[in-house]
């Protein structure tokens, strides 16, 4: 018998895990998948998760099979397809097709799980930086002396306005161009509002750490060691970047506070790295600030990551395990 725990890391029919795993696949009598994630940017996320549980019985042999007779094409550049979204039904039928071998078991629901509050913290960019900020959004060109700061294309131009609104932003040449400070200073407010409570920030790009780390006397959670200071209560402000520390970490001991300085697309990410806080075992209510520049790509990024997650919610929920009426 086989236990994938985070079966969402399988999501990929490109990545290695999959492939080795696929290779291997029919010499497993039993396999059984776990994640809180299933779909985190859609549908056609469970596929390959869902292949590698029955070979493709429910939903098809191949990706290619699968999208076809469950989604159109949504974004596109004439014959090049940026993303798909279902057909009228399809939702339903997907739902249907896998509810035999698929159950949603909510934290909320079986487990005693602390309270949760969400809370935007809104910043706003000065009229100089807020202009420099528009110039880039429109041209994909800032020229700066020393370097120039531009993008080739929209997924470039989206890392950048990122960089921007979160008060720094790599030029051409990899050097560092400082844009504003209001995030610091935002965050410097909520870490003080926090009264000696101990505070987990997650960030997003190198120089956010750098400049976090100048700003405030911060400890990375790197180590087993950090980890378990952490949990001791020894780190009263910690950072970590989302991807290194979304995944398995309980740190639920050490401090209820999450603030957001950088925010990511993934909702995966997002939800896993909130989890490191806000699980079974805390005893505080957490509290999770994250820090948008009004005006800017944060905006839309909360929205993206609220959209993701009512897709997602349909998804647990058309599936959920009826436990009371099976016994």
């Amino acid at each position: 018998m086989v236990i994938l725990d985070e079966l969402s890391s399988f999501k990929s029919v490109g990545a290695k895990r999959f492939k080795a795993l696929k290779k291997v696949r029919p010499l497993i009598k039993r396999i059984v998948g776990l994640t809180g994630t299933p779909a985190p940017n859609g549908l056609l996320d469970l596929w390959p998760q869902l292949y590698l549980l029955d070979r493709g019985e429910r939903l098809g042999k191949t990706l290619t099979g699968y999208r076809e007779q469950y989604f159109v094409p949504d974004k596109r550049n004439q014959n090049v397809v940026f993303s798909y979204k279902t057909k009228k039904g399809s939702e339903d039928s997907i739902y249907e097709k896998i509810s035999d071998i698929c159950m949603s078991m909510k934290a909320r629901d079986y487990l005693i799980m602390p309270e949760r509050i969400d809370n935007v913290v809104e910043v706003q960019l000065p009229e100089k930086e807020a202009a420099l900020y528009k110039r880039m959004e429109k041209d994909m060109l800032l020229p700066f002396e020393g370097g120039d700061i531009d993008a080739v294309n929209a997924a470039a131009l989206s890392n950048k306005l990122l960089q921007m609104a979160n008060g720094a932003v790599y030029d051409e040449n990899k050097t560092v161009k400082v844009i504003h400070n209001k995030k610091l200073d935002a965050l410097e407010d909520l870490i003080e509002a926090a009264n000696g409570k101990p505070v987990l920030i997650f960030y997003s790009f190198l120089h956010d750490k750098d400049r976090i780390s100048e700003r405030c006397s911060v400890t990375e959670l790197k180590t087993s060691e950090d980890i378990s200071r952490w949990n001791e209560g020894k780190i009263p402000i910690a950072i970590a970047h989302p991807a290194s520390a979304g995944h398995g970490l309980n740190l639920q001991a050490g401090g209820s506070t999450l603030i957001w300085f950088g925010l990511t697309w993934s909702l995966e990410l997002y939800q896993q790295a909130n989890a490191r806080l806000w699980r079974q075992g805390q005893k505080e209510t957490v509290i999770i600030h994250h820090i948008v520049v009004t005006g800017t790509i944060d905006e839309q990024v909360m929205v993206a990551l609220s959209r993701k997650e009512i897709g997602q919610a349909a998804l647990m929920n058309a599936i959920k395990a009826r436990i009371g009426a099976v016994a």
